[in-house]
Parts: structure tokens; sequence; C-alpha cells
């Protein structure tokens, strides 16, 4: 087969304790999956999940033990962090059911979803998509993928997420409005998910802008930590 131009390198992570890559197909992402993130950002309660994309070569891969590194973005004059677990799909499906979904996981890793928030808020009030704002260059960090008989009990582990060694988000998985399983339940409904898709599963409260220089260092307990410097 004979290409115009140069195909691009696919996107892959890392796997914890082998030799192997995890290919990335899509980057899906859950907003406002946190309840007290939710009110930070003027909402509240258990509201319907509605979903996001990243292009796949927004991943920026960070391998464990560290520290990556990400450009601060064009346009922007308020780029926030947001910590969150991300869950690697394994088996794909459509219309997975929640008691089934774990089924469905390979593995579970810590992401960054970078945001460009004064652009996302300016495509809010305007009534138009906020792809800018979410779905730029080098927006989505992510470490190492740990598969899930390695990674522990996840639905009730700690999240946290530090900027120059000061606490800025700390919560639990356990907080998630919509849980893992439901999460998977409810984006099968409208996409059939495939091996190698990664769900950004939300943030909690307590982000923030970061400014060229900082680091930030964010983990999900039994997961390889996360470390970006912003340049």
């Amino acid at each position: 087969m004979r290409f115009v131009v140069t195909p691009p390198a696919p996107v892959s992570v890392p796997v914890v304790g082998t030799e192997d890559r995890f290919p990335i197909r899509r980057v899906y992402c859950v907003g406002r999956n946190y309840e007290e993130h939710a009110k930070e950002m003027g909402f509240t309660g258990r509201e319907p999940p509605f979903f996001f994309l990243k292009p796949a070569d927004a991943i920026v891969v960070v391998d464990a033990g560290s520290t990556g590194s990400m450009a601060y973005p064009s346009l922007t004059h308020n780029l926030h962090h947001e910590i969150e677990l991300v869950v690697a799909v394994g088996t794909g499906g459509k219309n997975i059911q929640a008691a089934d979904a774990h089924q469905h996981i390979f593995g579970y890793a810590v992401g960054l979803d970078m945001t460009r928030r004064d652009l996302q808020n300016e495509m809010k009030k305007q009534g138009r998509p906020w792809c800018i704002g979410k779905g730029f260059d080098q927006s989505a960090p992510i470490g190492p993928i740990t598969p899930v008989a390695q990674a522990g009990d996840i639905d009730n582990a700690e999240i946290y997420l530090q900027v120059g060694g000061q606490d800025r988000q700390r919560s639990h998985v356990s907080k998630l409005i919509w849980n893992i399983a439901e999460t998977i339940a409810h984006l099968s409904a409208a996409w059939e998910l495939q091996p190698g898709d990664l769900i950004y599963t939300g943030t909690p409260e307590g982000v923030a802008a970061v400014v060229a220089g900082d680091t930030m260092t964010g983990g999900v307990t039994g997961l390889e930590s996360l470390s970006v410097k912003v340049v």
C-alpha cells in the first residue's frame, strides 16, 4: 500500500512490568464527574454524564520515574490542571451493562486533562463547541498503564495533584458521581468502545492555573505517579 504522505507513528503507552505497550485509538473524557468539582464550576447534583474527546496525538507519554514536559499552549492565559484516573479499555463493546463493565477494562493510569479555561469559557458563552479549550496539542499527559490485576482497590483509591510540592487537588475515586462501571455503560451506549480506547474519568475539586516553570505531580493509589513540567 502506498500513502501520499507519511502516516503518523502510532501513539502508545507503556504497560507496567512488561515491555509491552498499549496502543491508543480514542481518548474519551467525562465532564464534571466529581460533585465538588461540579459545584466549583457552577453546577450541582447528579446530572447525566456528558463526554468530549481529545485526539490520540494529544497524549504526552511520561515513563515511570520520569518528569515529562508539555509546552505552555498558544492563545491562552489561563491553563488549568485536572488530575484524572484513566481507564484503558481492553475489550470493546456497545451497550455494556454496568455489571459487566469491569470485564472490559485492561488497566488504569494517571492522567491530566489540561484545559485552556479562558478559551473554553468563551466558547461556552457563545454557545459554540469548546474543542479549542480541551483538544489542543499535548493536552493529555499520561503515565504508564497498570493492568487491573496489579492495580488494587481502584474504586476506593486516593487521587491527588500537587504543584511545586503543594496540594492543589486531593480526593477519592469513590467520590465519582458516575463510577467507573456506570461511566462505561453510559459511554458505550453512545459509542461502540474498542480495544485501545482511553477514558479520562473526571477530576475532583481544586482545579487551578499553572504557568511555565510549574511542575505538576499527581497520583492514584496503586498506580505509577505522573510528573509533568510546563515549559
